[in-house]
């Protein structure tokens, strides 16, 4: 026995998750930035060099970025490995804080792949 839906049916399901991807994209990429400017960032990084885009999303967090410094809402890995995914994405990171607390030399260098 096959299980088959009708054609309308199909269709709804269809523009049901379109719509939920499309909430859930706009969601990550535009009310994280928003938010973070407005309570405070959980994560703020500095750069050796200016950073051309003004927002990504890169180390699983989405991140509101300009000239040198990037900052975003609580991600949900290690500060160190949200670094990492950040200066792959960007470049060099000279600073980078999470939750008030700067990462010290020996992290900082693992975060830029030293």
């Amino acid at each position: 026995m096959t299980f088959s839906l009708p054609r309308t049916g199909r269709f709804s399901i269809l523009v049901a998750a379109l719509a939920y991807t499309g909430l859930t994209f706009t969601a990550a990429t535009a009310s994280a930035p928003l938010a973070a400017a407005q309570s405070g960032p959980y994560y703020s990084a500095t750069f050796s060099a200016p950073v051309e885009d003004n927002r990504a999303v890169a180390g699983g967090v989405a991140w509101a970025c300009k000239d040198t410094k990037c900052v975003a809402n609580k991600g949900t890995s290690r500060p160190v490995n949200v670094c990492r995914g950040l200066a792959r994405e960007f470049g060099e990171i000279t600073s980078f804080t999470a939750r008030g607390k700067e990462l010290d030399e020996k992290k900082l260098a693992k975060c830029n792949g030293n």
